[in-house]
């Protein structure tokens, strides 16, 4: 199959939903299919690669921030895409398009397959799901909610990475919609042998923004200052600097490692010398790094919420806790922390329930999907 894959941010660029979109297209392009990415450019990355199997092209934006995207940013890929993609589809005459995001990246699927008739699916993650991040995205869908009907009536299939983000879609939308998870390369994730750090690692990955409630990690572990722990927390975006200086206000800025955003492959290293990842979200679809924690064996302490309830089997490879119930999650991570054998026993669990979210698995579901519409099914 020829594959033109439409995503707004991908690796270098954004956050787990491009780091999903990537692994899908380089398990595509392993299984000898020809995989085109059109992704919006930032500066610095070139317009043009080749990388995994995969061909990049990256189109002019207003994007000037790898952690986050404005309206207006998203409103420029979409229309540069129209260009770029109709240019795209006339040389290379792709047999399908894979569209990750309804918003808004299935806005320039859907012109797409008007104008050439080649049909798309839809991959959507959450936050381009009206109510998924409402803290986020709740004023944009008020007035855009009507125009997206369309791009998810004419899909030919729709996919949703966790039972959550289907629910939440079926309420706002008449549609077929299938589950097929974020995956990761657990063969290649999952240590040899795990140990345990002394003293215990945290860590948080992901935008400092609202929705992952960064500030709860300052609360939770300010009461437990009498326990021996680290904490790093990747990322960027517009609270780093509150989060950096309530972390100093609460006198624990030895304890605290903010390297800011730093590459995929980057958070992976960081995992591997990791322990505990602690996710204090307000809302999340089926999160990578949670996929990419359970791979490299960290016990997760996460919301229970979205996908980390697909993720975490509570008490057996961590814990969940109802969002905002910041003793619970004290009394949760005092427990792991205090005990060597408690977080010995979660971080096993969490390799062996990795098995269930292999990129293999996920890139053989996706080739079938793709190959059934071109089939008619």
């Amino acid at each position: 199959m020829r594959i033109l894959t439409l995503i707004y941010e991908f690796p270098p660029v954004g956050g787990g939903g491009g780091r999903a979109a990537y692994d899908i297209c380089k398990g595509l392009a392993a299984r000898g299919h020809e995989v085109t990415v059109l992704t919006a450019h930032m500066q610095g990355l070139p317009f043009e690669e080749y990388k995994d199997g995969i061909r990049l092209v990256r189109i002019s934006s207003l994007r000037r921030e790898m952690f986050g995207a404005s309206f207006m940013t998203m409103l420029a890929y979409v229309l540069a895409g129209l260009w770029a993609g109709s240019r795209l589809i006339g040389r290379d005459r792709p047999d399908i398009i894979h569209a990750h995001f309804a918003v808004p990246t299935g806005a320039l699927a859907w012109m797409l397959s008007i104008l050439t008739g080649i049909p798309y699916i839809l991959t959507v993650h959450l936050g381009d799901v009206p109510g998924g991040v409402p803290e986020k995205t709740g004023k944009w869908f008020r007035w855009v909610e009507p125009f997206t009907v369309p791009i998810w009536k004419r899909a030919k299939k729709i996919i949703a990475v966790s039972e959550h983000t289907r629910q939440l879609a079926l309420k706002h939308y008449s549609v077929n919609v299938e589950v097929v998870p974020n995956g990761a390369d657990v063969k290649h994730l999952a240590p040899s042998e795990i140990k345990l750090n002394t003293p215990p690692r945290l860590i948080f990955a992901g935008r400092f923004v609202p929705q992952k409630n960064p500030f709860a990690i300052i609360q939770v572990l300010s009461q437990l200052k009498d326990l021996n722990w680290t904490c790093s927390m990747l990322g960027d975006g517009p609270l780093f600097e509150d989060v950096k200086h309530e972390i100093e206000k609460a006198g624990m800025s030895e304890r605290f490692d903010l390297p800011g955003w730093v590459t995929p492959d980057t958070v992976l290293e960081y995992f591997a010398k990791s322990d505990i990842l602690f996710m204090p979200s307000l809302s999340e679809g089926l999160p990578v790094v949670g996929v990419q924690a359970l791979a490299t064996g960290l016990a997760i302490v996460a919301s229970k919420i979205g996908g980390f309830l697909d993720l975490v089997d509570n008490g057996k490879n961590g814990y969940l806790i109802e969002v905002r119930d910041v003793s619970a999650f004290s009394n949760s991570l005092r427990e792991i922390i205090s005990d060597p054998s408690v977080l010995l026993r979660l971080r096993e669990a969490s390799v062996e329930k990795s098995h269930q979210f292999d990129i293999q698995k996920v890139a053989e579901q996706y080739q079938a999907i793709l190959q059934g519409v071109l089939n008619g099914n």
